[in-house]
């Protein structure tokens, strides 16, 4: 019997998760390139890390590395020379978190966040998050351009406690689910939301009420009421495209959609 797949380390998802050329007259089927491949991109041909040094961050055998590299090179170069639309999604992977010392990189804005504001071992309280209009306190409505979030520590009785506003220093759709969790935020309250950015969101554990508009104190105070308005499917246009893909070059295999938890 096989052993099973080992979940590849990855840092955050894309910030883009499609590309499709121009010009062509003849729709062909998408090359599927999933995140740990993507992932392998990143860190080898971007970062300049060696295949060792990306076999630590991943944390996977250095042939594992090299095999996903390759597989993810060889897509690439599909899509080029056939002018096929290329989509980063699925793969056997599991984010950061932020806290894992054996990460190696000072700089990682989730260990920033994690240090400045992690919970205390033992801390039963509750963090919601709601992405924040700095200006008129309102909700601001599209996630993946937001400044700032306004993160409520709620204790157990359910009361707000207290509440900090976090500035997300610019992090993109990818990167603000793992500075959610770095915050240690158990539920967002949000307006509109990309399906990307909601796998995401939903690959870290946290709690999504989307489609949700005006105040954000009372929206969290409605929502400790179990009263809150929001829209469980909830969609950010802007973002999200059909997925068909069931005969895509590179679907099968790794690239099969199941990621780990």
């Amino acid at each position: 019997m096989p052993r099973p797949t080992k979940c590849r380390r990855v840092c955050h998802f894309p910030e883009v998760q499609e590309f499709v050329p121009t010009g062509m007259e003849e729709e062909k089927m998408p090359v599927i390139l999933t995140i740990d491949e993507y992932e392998a991109i990143r860190l080898i041909d971007k970062e300049g890390m060696s295949q060792e040094q990306c076999c630590e961050w991943m944390q996977v055998a250095r042939t594992t590395v090299q095999k996903i590299y390759d597989t993810a090179r060889k897509k690439l170069a599909c899509a080029l020379v056939e002018g096929r639309s290329l989509k980063i999604e699925g793969g056997r992977f599991r984010l950061c978190q932020g806290r894992d010392t054996a990460c190696g990189f000072d700089t990682c804005y989730k260990q920033q966040y994690y240090r400045r504001y992690g919970k205390e071992k033992g801390d039963m309280t509750m963090r919601i998050a709601v992405t924040y209009d700095y200006d008129s306190g309102q909700i601001f409505q599209h996630f993946g351009h937001t400044e700032y979030f306004k993160v409520y520590e709620i204790d157990e009785e359910g009361k707000i406690i207290t509440s900090i506003i976090v500035d997300t220093n610019g992090s993109g759709h990818g990167a603000l689910a793992g500075v959610l969790n770095a915050l240690s935020a158990e539920v967002l309250i949000c307006g509109g939301i990309g399906g990307g950015a909601q796998m995401a969101l939903a690959e870290a554990g946290i709690k999504l009420y989307g489609g949700v508009t005006g105040d954000a104190d009372r929206a969290v105070e409605a929502y400790l009421a179990g009263d809150l308005d929001y829209n469980p499917n909830v969609r950010c246009d802007h973002h999200d495209h059909d997925h068909h893909h069931d005969h895509a070059c590179g679907s099968h295999g790794c690239g099969s959609g199941h990621s780990c938890h």
